[in-house]
């Protein structure tokens, strides 16, 4: 089940970003006095109490502003709200109530999510300034001031609340495919050909499909759902008044909830660096993948061609040196046969258990083909390794002390366990404690 989203929304200035961060834990959002700097949304992953779940900052909601960017500002809010679990709705608690107040709360009474009114900037905790917001018809007002850090573990408490059953997941036994890319990389073809039916639709015009579309299918007698999402695009490049422009956190949203993603290139064309931080946004949230280079048929080839291409997915991916490739075409259908074998091959590395004993003896070959370094002038020894999770494989070593663990050790053992074991395609974790923690 993917984490429970909790949108903040409210007009601008009344201390959204603010609180964003604070909550987070660093500072993403951009903090500014100025109305209306928060253009799109912003993501991290927070947790409260034992709770994990996903904060989207908006744009602030301003139907009397001129900004040209207002429109986008206001779709963007709509599908947060839309897809999240819980709406946090924050108003200025010296300002008192305003139209743009009573406009948003309209919007979100209709919305039927469960509403978390927070009254902000009321650093002295004037719980009498809190009245007025009654009006809104969203239920108590709570006091807070993110800037004097009051009141905020109140609102992350009546958050969390809300959250829904995870017993409760719809289609929870579907195998969940996203398949992601920039506007016209063939997704939705890809789609269709799976589905073996025209169900999604399909142009040559970028930025066709607008939402997240699920449609469920079997194979191999087992239940799978394919979500077409809109192609992701890099800001810049997306026009004021564009609908892809808003359309982006459902494909967010589908990365989130997908227990494995295709990632969609465009063979007959260079990989971007949108491509990549695609890519980059998948291995950020531990999904097992598949790079589908689709459009193969467009490519001018001879027997070096493939070597090529992998040279540079090297390059460009190196962050993530666990990428499976394929190269096919959705249109003439050439190796396309090879997408859903591959899709469970991952999911089965996703899920994959290795015995204590068999993980105990990778170690120790390791360790003696290249022995721990020394660091701070003493040396790291690892007494043994167990598997503590899957989906994605997660690894516990316990050391005499973890500080002494240096990236690039770490690196050379998550390659030699690679080596040793097949993990194409899915992300791995390992994790070092010292003696204390075992302890």
């Amino acid at each position: 089940m993917k984490k429970p989203l909790v949108a903040i929304v409210g007009r601008p200035n009344v201390g959204k970003s603010t609180f964003f961060n604070y909550i987070v834990g660093r500072r993403i959002s951009i903090v500014d006095p100025t109305p209306g700097v928060t253009r799109d949304r912003v993501y991290a992953d927070a947790t409260w109490c034992g709770h994990s779940f996903t904060l989207v900052d908006t744009g602030g909601l301003d139907s009397t502003s001129e900004d040209i960017f207002q429109k986008n500002i206001f779709m963007q809010a709509e599908i947060a709200v839309e897809l999240a679990d819980v709406v946090v709705f924050i108003v200025d608690g010296n300002a008192g109530v305003t139209r743009n107040d009573e406009e948003v709360a309209s919007f979100l009474r209709k919305s039927k999510k469960p509403i978390v009114l927070a009254v902000n900037k009321l650093d002295n905790f004037e719980i009498d300034k809190t009245y007025d917001f009654y009006s809104l018809g969203l239920g108590d007002p709570m006091p807070m001031s993110t800037l004097q850090a009051k009141g905020l573990g109140e609102i992350l408490d009546e958050i969390v609340k809300h959250f829904p059953d995870a017993k409760n997941d719809e289609n929870s036994s579907s195998v969940k495919i996203a398949v992601v890319g920039r506007p016209n990389a063939g997704k939705s073809s890809i789609v269709n050909r799976i589905l073996g039916e025209d169900r999604v639709v399909v142009s040559n015009i970028a930025g066709t499909t607008r939402d997240a579309i699920d449609s469920n299918f079997k194979y191999n007698g087992k239940d799978f759902t394919i979500i077409d999402t809109a192609g992701l695009r890099r800001k810049r490049a997306v026009e004021q008044e564009s609908i892809e422009s808003y359309s982006i956190i459902r494909s967010m949203d589908a990365i989130k909830r997908a227990d494995i993603v295709l990632i969609v290139f465009n063979s007959d064309e260079d990989i971007s660096e949108q491509d990549v931080r695609i890519a980059g946004y998948v291995h950020e949230e531990n999904k097992p993948s598949l790079i589908i280079m689709n459009k193969w048929d467009l490519v001018e080839k001879n027997d070096r061609t493939i070597l090529k291409y992998k040279k540079e997915l090297d390059e460009k991916l190196k962050f993530m040196s666990y990428y499976k490739p394929l190269f096919i075409s959705a249109l003439t259908g050439k190796r396309f046969g090879e997408i859903m074998p591959e899709v469970e091959k991952v999911l089965e590395n996703s899920n994959r258990r290795i015995p204590t004993g068999a993980l105990n003896e990778i170690l120790q070959n390791a360790m003696i083909a290249n022995e721990p370094p020394y660091r701070k002038g003493k040396k790291l020894k690892l007494k043994y390794i167990t598997q503590t999770d899957v989906n994605p494989p997660t690894f516990v070593i316990f050391a005499n002390d973890g500080t002494l663990m240096h990236y690039s050790y770490l690196r050379y053992l998550e390659n030699y366990l690679r080596n040793s074991v097949d993990f194409s395609g899915t992300p791995i974790k390992i994790i070092v404690k010292s003696k204390q923690e075992e302890e």
